[in-house]
């Protein structure tokens, strides 16, 4: 099995897989799943002629599970360890959700100079807490909730999460045994890992690392988004990149590779492709 070894403290192995060839697109999960949510995208990215590098974030999927390390600026630095390790240049770089906050952090901590481009989807940038200087946040109380839930019960706590992470209302053209497939690889991820991820992804400032972003940057995101909204987010991260194109997705969920594959896919590829 393909891993990359980090520079941290103490070492991670990471998996990865490598599919196709051409300029690299690095894809970044959300939380709490694994590569293994990209498996549309990749293979249309291939299909399209690029190369995609789909890795697990430390305490998920086939990556190592250890007790610390889980907040940005070391996901970041993991970031790029796969991308200097695989000797990648002329990147593109596509978080979901909480990888979303991976690609900002990168950016604005490690610069462009192998970075051809960014995709923010369903992304958790620019800032999910509610503070003075950022009122349209949200209150600490849901993220402190959510880890209460977690810790109490994880899996209890993932049956309850995904329905509304897919706007799954009972909906006789919702994709079958979607939620089933996102709890099997969410079961699978470290307590730990799934814990402080909440943390990372619901109390991280990244409005000073969007505001270094010099490369051509593409936000897609659902407009009914139930857990990252919208307004809080996705326009908000369109809206301080000087530049940037939005993507709306009319009644899109939170989870777009699962619920609009085709209409995700078709912005990513249009994207990676311009000149």
């Amino acid at each position: 099995m393909p891993f990359v070894t980090t520079h941290s403290s103490p070492p991670v192995q990471l998996y990865f897989e490598d599919h196709g060839s051409g300029q690299p697109v690095v894809l970044v999960h959300g939380w709490p799943l694994s590569h293994r949510m990209w498996e549309n995208q990749v293979t249309a990215l291939v299909e399209a002629g690029f190369r995609c590098i789909a890795y697990d974030r430390r305490g998920f999927g086939e990556s190592d599970r250890p007790s610390v390390g889980y907040d940005y600026d070391t996901f970041a630095n993991d970031l790029h360890d796969v991308i200097t390790t695989l000797d990648l240049k002329d990147v593109i770089l596509a978080g979901f959700s909480m990888g979303g906050g991976e690609v900002a952090r990168y950016l604005g901590s490690h610069g462009s100079d192998r970075i051809a481009k960014a995709m923010f989807i369903s992304s958790v940038t620019p800032f999910m807490l509610g503070t003075p200087d950022n009122p349209t946040g949200a209150d600490l109380s849901l993220f402190e909730g959510m880890m209460a839930g977690v810790k109490k019960d994880r899996v209890a706590f993932l049956a309850a999460f995904f329905p509304n992470f897919f706007n799954d209302t009972g909906q006789a053209d919702f994709p079958a045994d979607a939620i089933a497939y996102a709890k099997s690889i969410a079961w699978r991820a470290s307590p730990v890992g799934t814990l402080e991820c909440i943390r990372a992804f619901g109390t991280t400032d990244f409005r000073a690392d969007l505001a270094q972003i010099t490369v051509p940057v593409l936000v897609i995101h659902g407009t009914s988004d139930a857990i990252v909204p919208f307004e809080i987010s996705g326009e908000l991260t369109a809206a301080v990149i000087p530049g940037s194109q939005l993507v709306m997705i009319e009644g899109g969920s939170h989870g777009l590779p699962v619920t609009h594959p085709e209409q995700l896919t078709t912005a990513m590829v249009r994207f990676a492709k311009e000149s």
